[in-house]
């Protein structure tokens, strides 16, 4: 299961960041909260620098409760602020202005004192495709004037986008590293939709997430599904089958069509139908 994703648009992508850096006084980092550490872009961490950052865990509606919990502290140990967020509902944006501000206060402090007459707090907000940057804007804004869709890579220019009066943020496009040499960090990019469905094994990881489920959720496999534990099968084809037999993704012939089974499922999964995951391990739990 090798996937590799290097767009140009990324490396223009990376160039635009750069040019722009120096207008900036704090850098938002939004994190999917299902995966903080995969989904931290270290491509972004050498980008910034010593630049003052907020790190938002966005998601964290789909994500379990306490382990974002520990992944909150383990950020705030190495010195960072945080907040957790919800971007599709709201929750948590009041928060993350309140701290990008305070970030920023001893920036303007000196500015001000020095006889520069006092503006707006400028953010640039970063993180990989998918993650929610748009939908965070749009709900800053309180309308949907940022383009937004549930595939990565919809966000391509750069806005500048007024939020009340002190707060300015620089939108840019989502970045991925040129190379994914670790496996596992690529798997749980693809299953949380940081990566395009059709550039990786559709086959491959759904057959990686349902072994994954039916060994730590088993549960709620049998819950969404309507199966019983002592019916599941060890082989994940034959665990696709069972519940595309459940769900009637049948063809004609009673024949399983394994490619409907396997989009309920990734569909599901990412919505939060199969309940709430951290598929990062905090790591003082490693």
């Amino acid at each position: 299961m090798h996937i590799h994703w290097f767009p140009g648009h990324m490396a223009k992508a990376q160039r635009m960041i750069r040019e722009q850096l120096g207008l900036i006084d704090v850098v938002i980092e939004l994190l999917d909260a299902r995966i903080p550490a995969s989904s931290a872009n270290p491509v972004i961490t050498e980008l910034i620098g010593a630049k003052p950052r907020v790190i938002a865990l966005n998601k964290s509606d789909l994500a379990e409760t306490a382990q974002t919990t520990e992944w909150l502290n383990h950020f705030r140990s190495m010195g960072f602020t945080t907040v957790t967020l919800d971007a599709s509902s709201g929750k948590g944006t009041k928060e993350l202005v309140s701290k990008v501000e305070q970030e920023a206060s001893e920036k303007i402090a000196k500015l001000t004192a020095k006889g520069i007459k006092a503006r707006a707090v400028r953010a640039m907000i970063l993180g990989i495709p998918n993650v929610g940057k748009s939908s965070l804007i749009n709900r800053l804004l309180g309308t949907a004037t940022a383009k937004t869709g549930d595939k990565p890579g919809v966000t391509r220019g750069q806005q500048w986008l007024k939020v009340g009066k002190n707060l300015e943020l620089l939108d840019t496009p989502g970045v991925l590293w040129p190379k994914m040499d670790d496996q596992e960090v690529a798997f749980r990019l693809a299953v949380t939709g940081a990566i395009k469905d059709d550039i990786y094994d559709m086959e491959k990881v759904i057959s990686s997430l349902v072994a994954l489920l039916k060994e730590n959720y088993s549960d709620r496999l049998c819950e969404r599904y309507k199966l019983q534990q002592e019916d599941l099968p060890e082989d994940a084809a034959e665990l696709l089958a069972l519940i595309g037999a459940k769900r009637g993704c049948l063809r004609s012939g009673g024949i399983v069509d394994y490619e409907k089974v396997r989009r309920i499922i990734l569909t599901d999964f990412r919505s939060g139908k199969l309940g709430k995951f951290t598929l990062d391990i905090p790591y003082n739990n490693q």
